[in-house]
C-alpha cells in the first residue's frame, strides 16, 4: 500500500503541486478581495464597485424573496443577468454560511478548476506536463506591454524596481486611464466578477472531454455526449457570454474535427435545447441595445496600424509566439488554435452588450488557450539547441513582466469596511419589519441599506442595470421626479404602477434631490436613524 502511494505521488507530483498551490493561491486572491469581520463585510478597494451590485443580488436570493428573479437594483421586470453563480451563494448564505464563505468559496472552486483545466488541457494537446505548467504560469501574470507604460512614468532605475513592491495601481488600466493596453488582462477580474472562472473552466471541460474521446469505446461516448450537453445547456444562466463562446468553437470543431462531428453536434443539439428556455426567460424584457457590427474593439482610430499596435500592445510578445507555437505543431492542434481564433475575430468585429469593453471576456478566453500554443513555442525552442535558451529566458521574463507587476496592486490592495446586520441597525430593521419582497424607492445608489437587506430598490448604480440592457436614464428620470414632487396624486400613480412600498432616504449621501417635507407630510415615517440621517416612510397606508 505504501509503495502503491509512492507510486502515485511520484507519478502524478506535478499535478499534486498544481492542485495544492492553485487551492492556496485561489483562497488568497478570493479572500483577499472579499472577507468578514467583526459583523462586517471587509471589500477590497479594487472590488468595491463590482460588490455594490454582487451583494445586492446575492442578498436578494438569501435574505429576500426574489423568485422567478428579478434583478435587484431595477426592480420590475424580470432580471436580464445571468445569475446562476450568485443564486448558488446566496442559497449557501441561507442555509447558514457567512456570506464571505458563501461567496469564496465557489469562487475559490471555480479559480482553482479553471487553473487544472488550463493544466490538462495543454498537457493533453501537446503531451507535455512542461507545456502545462507553462501555459498556468502565462495565465497569471499577464503578457502585455503594460511594463513600458510602468518604466515609462517612474522611469527605470533601482528605485522604481523596488517601488513595484509597494505599488497599489495597475501599470495600465485602459481605456480608463487613457493607455492603450486594457483593464482587463490582470487577475483583478477574477476577484470581480466570480462567476467568470468557474464559466472558463466548464468551457475548457467541456472541450477537453469531447477531445478526449476515444473511437474504440462508441458508446460510452455517447453516454458521455448527453452528460456533456446538459452541463453545457445549464451554462447558460452561469455566464451568456462563455455559453455563446463554448458554442461558437464547438461550431468551428464541428467543421473540423470530422471524426468527433456527430458528438459535437448532439452537444450544440441538446445544449441548445435546454438553454433556450434560459433565453426566453431572460428575454421577456426588450434590452435597449442591440447587437451591432463594431469593428476594433477599443482600438482607437481604426486601421490596420491602429489595430497591428493595439493588440502588439496588448498581447505582447504573444503576438509572435502563438503563430509560431501554431507553425510548429501538429494539424489537429492547429484546427484547435483555429477554433478558438473565431473567439478573438469575432470579438474585434461585433459588439453583444451596450458597453464594448464587455467583450473583453471573448479575448481572455481565447487568450488563455493562445497562451498554451505560446508555452509550447518557448517548450520546443528550449529543447531544439541550446543557442535558443537564451532567447527562451529573456521571452519568458518580457511574456511575465507585466503580470508580476499587476500582481503587487492586488497583494497591496487595502480594504473597506462595510457594517452588515446585526451591527447596521438600519439594515437589521429592514429586515425584521418589511416584507422579504418589498420594493424601496431610494435616493442612495451604492450599497443602499435596503438592497443590502435583501430587499429590491427601484434604481441603483444606473451603470449595472444600463449595461445590462435597461432603461436607466428613463428609470433615473422618474426616480428623481418622485423624490423631488409635491403631487401627492403624482406619486400615488407612480408607486401603484411600480408597486413600490417604502421611500428611504439618506441625508448624509443623497443621489437625488429629495423634498423632505413632502413625505413628513404626507407620510407615515416608520424608521428614523439620526446619526446616519437614515429615513424610512412606509407609502402603502396612504397610496
Amino acid at each position: 500500500m505504501k509503495l502503491r502511494l509512492q507510486n502515485i505521488l511520484k507519478l502524478h507530483f506535478v499535478e499534486i503541486v498544481i492542485l495544492i498551490g492553485a487551492l492556496i493561491f485561489s483562497s488568497w486572491l478570493m479572500f483577499s478581495s472579499f472577507s468578514y469581520s467583526g459583523s462586517s463585510m471587509m471589500i477590497g478597494s479594487k472590488a468595491w464597485s463590482d460588490f455594490s451590485s454582487h451583494i445586492p443580488l446575492i442578498r436578494s436570493f438569501s435574505i429576500g424573496d426574489n423568485l422567478p428573479p428579478q434583478y435587484p437594483l431595477f426592480s420590475g421586470p424580470a432580471i436580464k443577468y445571468h445569475f446562476l453563480f450568485y443564486l448558488l451563494v446566496g442559497f449557501l448564505e441561507k442555509i447558514g454560511l457567512r456570506i464571505d464563505l458563501a461567496l469564496n468559496i465557489p469562487s475559490i472552486f471555480g479559480f482553482t478548476l479553471l487553473i487544472l483545466m488550463i493544466y490538462f488541457f495543454a498537457k493533453e494537446i501537446f503531451k507535455s506536463k512542461a507545456v502545462g505548467v507553462l501555459s498556468v504560469i502565462l495565465f497569471l501574470f499577464n503578457s502585455t506591454l503594460s511594463f513600458v507604460n510602468y518604466f515609462a512614468k517612474n522611469g527605470l532605475s533601482l528605485d522604481s524596481i523596488y517601488a513595484v513592491l509597494t505599488s497599489t495601481k495597475f501599470a495600465s488600466f485602459g481605456p480608463y486611464d487613457n493607455s492603450i493596453v486594457s483593464a482587463f488582462w490582470n487577475l483583478n477580474i477574477y476577484t470581480n466578477q466570480r462567476h467568470v472562472a468557474l464559466s472558463y473552466a466548464l468551457s475548457l471541460l467541456i472541450i477537453y472531454l469531447i477531445l478526449k474521446f476515444n473511437e474504440h469505446t462508441k458508446h460510452k461516448n455517447f453516454e458521455k455526449t448527453f452528460l456533456i450537453a446538459i452541463v453545457f445547456g445549464l451554462s447558460f444562466l452561469l455566464n451568456i457570454a462563455v455559453f455563446l463562446m463554448t458554442a461558437l468553437v464547438l461550431a468551428c470543431m464541428l467543421i473540423f474535427l470530422k471524426e468527433k462531428r456527430i458528438y459535437i453536434f448532439l452537444v450544440l443539439l441538446i445544449g441548445g435545447i435546454i438553454a433556450l428556455p434560459q433565453y426566453l426567460f431572460l428575454s421577456q424584457v426588450p434590452s435597449e441595445s442591440a447587437i451591432a457590427i463594431n469593428p476594433g474593439y477599443l482600438v482607437e482610430n481604426l486601421n490596420l496600424v491602429s489595430f497591428v499596435n493595439y493588440w502588439f500592445y496588448n498581447l505582447g510578445f504573444n503576438i509572435f509566439l502563438i503563430p509560431l507555437g501554431f507553425f510548429l505543431t501538429n494539424k489537429l492542434n492547429k484546427k484547435i488554435l483555429i477554433s478558438f481564433v473565431s473567439l478573438f475575430i469575432v470579438a474585434n468585429l461585433i459588439q453583444f452588450s451596450p458597453e464594448i469593453a464587455a467583450n473583453h471576456k471573448f479575448f481572455n478566453f481565447s487568450i488563455i488557450v493562445g497562451g498554451m500554443f505560446s508555452a509550447f513555442a518557448l517548450y520546443i525552442l528550449w529543447k531544439k539547441r541550446n543557442i535558443f535558451k537564451p532567447l527562451v529566458v529573456v521571452l519568458f521574463f518580457f511574456l511575465t513582466l507585466s503580470g508580476i507587476i499587476d500582481f503587487f496592486p492586488i497583494l497591496n490592495d487595502s480594504k473597506i469596511t462595510l457594517s452588515d446586520y446585526p451591527k447596521n441597525k438600519n439594515i437589521s430593521w429592514i429586515m425584521e419589519n418589511t416584507s422579504k419582497n418589498a420594493v424601496f424607492l431610494n435616493n442612495q445608489y451604492l450599497y443602499n441599506y435596503a438592497s443590502l437587506a435583501g430587499r429590491k430598490i427601484f434604481l441603483g448604480w444606473p451603470y449595472f442595470a444600463w449595461s445590462q440592457g435597461y432603461n436607466t436614464q428613463k428609470r433615473d428620470d422618474i426616480r428623481k421626479k418622485l423624490l423631488n414632487t409635491s403631487d401627492l396624486e403624482y406619486f400615488c400613480k407612480q408607486s401603484l404602477n411600480f408597486h413600490l412600498n417604502y421611500v428611504d432616504i439618506n441625508l448624509n449621501n443623497e443621489d437625488a434631490v429629495v423634498n423632505k417635507s413632502f413625505f413628513d407630510k404626507n407620510f407615515k415615517k416608520v424608521f428614523e436613524n439620526t446619526k446616519d440621517g437614515f429615513i424610512i416612510y412606509n407609502i402603502n397606508s396612504k397610496c
